[in-house]
């Protein structure tokens, strides 16, 4: 068992952060690449329209699960170590409502406004100014709503532990999940977008 390689000390705190460097560089240049740096696209799929996100994201946590699954059962990660944030559910479903409020209304999420900024978007550039102002709005406000934020925790807590399914049947009920969302995807663009014009 070699992986996670940091978990397991085969590099340390500057290697560590060249390679999230490398990784960021790469999932911005691949996000771009995608169109994900456009509003109109991103916001398309809340017309369905364009699910191209949708698909995208879905293929991404398949290929992560997969991975992770499968160099498990190699032997080569212990999966156990995979570092997983603590769950406090009520305070992160009402981020995630904020956070889906602000990607309708806005277009981008945090890393497609970086992309949309770095390729001089100026509405990127305007939701990036925004995303920054919240951040610091929250580390002024933080000891107001700690409260808050810290309740309701449920610490490292994983879907297998939600269906109390074996990690390898959660994977594949999650690709069956996966190719029924494609599908419905298509049904949906072909509906709602019969000409398949992609915005620019």
């Amino acid at each position: 068992m070699n992986a996670p390689f940091y978990k397991f000390g085969l590099f340390g705190e500057d290697a560590s952060l060249l390679v999230a460097l490398f990784i960021g560089i790469g999932f911005g240049f691949f996000l771009e690449r995608a169109g994900f740096g456009s509003a109109r696209k991103l916001a398309a799929q809340f017309y369905f329209t364009d699910l191209r996100v949708f698909k995208v994201m879905f293929v991404a946590i398949v290929t992560a699960m997969l991975g992770a699954f499968w160099l498990s059962w190699l032997g080569l990660l212990d999966y156990t170590q995979v570092t997983v944030p603590s769950t406090y559910l009520v305070p992160q479903i009402f981020g995630g409502l904020v956070f889906g409020v602000g990607f309708v209304m806005g277009g981008y999420c945090p890393g497609t406004c970086c992309v949309a900024a770095a390729t001089g978007r100026l509405d990127g550039v305007v939701h990036l100014f925004g995303m920054i102002s919240g951040i610091l709005l929250f580390g002024e406000l933080y000891s107001f709503i700690e409260g808050f934020y810290t309740s309701t925790p449920m610490g490292r807590f994983t879907l297998p532990d939600l269906l109390q399914l074996p990690f390898g049947l959660t994977v594949f009920l999650v690709v069956l999940l996966a190719l029924a969302g494609f599908a419905a995807a298509e049904r949906l663009e072909k509906k709602f977008n019969p000409s398949g014009e992609i915005p620019s």
